[in-house]
């Protein structure tokens, strides 16, 4: 089955111009062209992408990612020009898997768009044990859900990823570069504040489940997951 995206962007040149790149890769794509419009798209319909402008009218993009994050772990890709280290910083905390500036050269959007996808649908589950315990904490890997003694916690694909990752090897402490290099399938380029943004945020959602530390930093290696959860 082909993938479905939506593409959200005001402006109906770069609307057109992103649909076309994409369906011309046998991408399904339904175009919105402002945050409310894409609200409702998303309410009624399932995506396996968001691409995804800030500045848009009525809902801007800030706004919509919490939103689409209540019910939703499908991977969002920023298109911005708003591109201050500040404001990928922002995105990234609101629930946004990637960043990508504006302008933007249609070859990376067509490779970032793969690399989250198929990361996104390795880590829903095909191949390996679908479901993974660790005390009070669930991930199902092929519902694409994680639990906190029964209560959902809802993440992003990249917060999927790097919890399934942590999850799969309960022994193993994994440094900011294997994580990385694991999850964003990119070369480690020495900067900690992807990783640690993720891991920060991650820790936060999973502890308003459920008090409790469920991902131990190990000072000069980098992180696992706690090996003495209780629900």
């Amino acid at each position: 089955m082909p993938c479905h995206i939506l593409v959200v962007e005001d402006d109906q040149d770069i609307n057109r111009l992103l649909c076309k790149v994409l369906e011309g890769e046998g991408y399904q794509c339904r175009p919105a062209f402002s945050g409310s419009e894409a609200a409702l798209w998303a309410e009624q319909y399932t995506y396996d992408l968001v691409l995804l402008d800030l500045m848009l009218p009525g809902v801007t993009g800030e706004e919509l990612i919490p939103r689409l994050r209540k019910h939703n772990t499908m991977p969002i890709l920023v298109l911005s020009a708003k591109a201050e280290l500040e404001d990928r910083v922002n995105v990234l905390r609101l629930g946004a898997d990637d960043f990508i500036p504006k302008p933007f050269d249609n070859r990376e959007i067509l490779a970032r768009v793969e690399a989250q996808l198929r990361r996104y649908k390795t880590f829903s589950g095909r191949g390996g044990t679908a479901v993974l315990h660790c005390g009070a904490l669930t991930l199902d890997r092929e519902r694409v859900e994680v639990a906190v003694d029964g209560h959902p916690v809802a993440i992003t694909a990249r917060e999927f990823e790097i919890l399934s990752l942590l999850m799969a090897y309960p022994s193993k402490v994994f440094t900011r570069a294997q994580i990385y290099e694991r999850v964003w399938g990119e070369a480690y380029m020495g900067d900690d504040n992807t990783v640690n943004v993720h891991i920060s945020n991650l820790r936060a959602k999973l502890s308003a489940a459920h008090d409790g530390e469920y991902i131990k930093t190990v000072w000069g290696i980098g992180f696992k997951i706690c090996d003495s959860l209780s629900g």
